[in-house]
């Protein structure tokens, strides 16, 4: 499936693991028990993944100066904010973001199975996750070894979306013409230490 794009697999994984939780007697308190055990041996992995990545970012510790003008986020009447760090700095904001998005996706689920006592999702999100985590741009980097060129190049693309474009704003522009613009407005600028 190397030339799907990720959304089209996530949907044909949503859709087939729906058909497939219709069959599964999840009132079965021993199935619900397997269910859930997958559920946590997936976020396990994740969280493992993860801590092995940020310990390769850390052991590797490429302190090249990145700089890229960072766009506001839409409708905002700020100006675009120009940043100076390195590559490890910036790896390592990424990471703390992929931690973050993993627990508030499990407390999400945690709400979801606990209090309104859905058991569907948790076979659906023991996967959807996973697969994202392989997907992801640091993983590629630095445990795949993938040069950092083309869609790996920091700073990184904000992964298209439904919301994409009203959460964040603009992608993030490292074009010579844009960081002297934003040298010479003086907007922002402050190394980041």
């Amino acid at each position: 499936m190397a030339g799907i794009s990720p959304q089209i697999t996530n949907l044909v994984i949503i859709l087939v693991m729906m058909q497939v939780s219709k069959r599964i007697p999840m009132e079965d308190p021993q199935t619900l028990m397997l269910i859930r055990a997958g559920y946590v041996l997936s976020n396990v992995v994740i969280i493992s993944l993860y801590a092995y990545v940020h310990f390769l970012i850390n052991k590797k510790k490429d302190m090249t100066t990145l700089k890229y003008v960072e766009q506001p986020q839409m409708g905002s009447a700020e100006e675009p904010k120009l940043v100076t760090t390195t590559n490890h700095k910036y790896d390592v904001e990424q990471m703390k973001a992929l931690y973050k998005a993993q627990i508030m996706g499990v407390g999400m689920m945690a709400v979801m199975h606990l209090y309104f006592k859905y058991t569907n999702p948790l076979l659906i999100q023991s996967i959807i996750p996973l697969k994202g985590a392989f997907e992801g741009n640091e993983i590629k980097i630095h445990l795949f070894g993938k040069p950092a060129i083309g869609d790996l190049k920091r700073p990184f693309k904000a992964a298209a979306g439904f919301m994409s474009s009203l959460q964040g704003g603009a992608a993030p522009t490292q074009d010579k013409k844009t960081l002297e613009a934003a040298e010479k407005a003086g907007r922002g600028g402050a190394k980041e230490e």
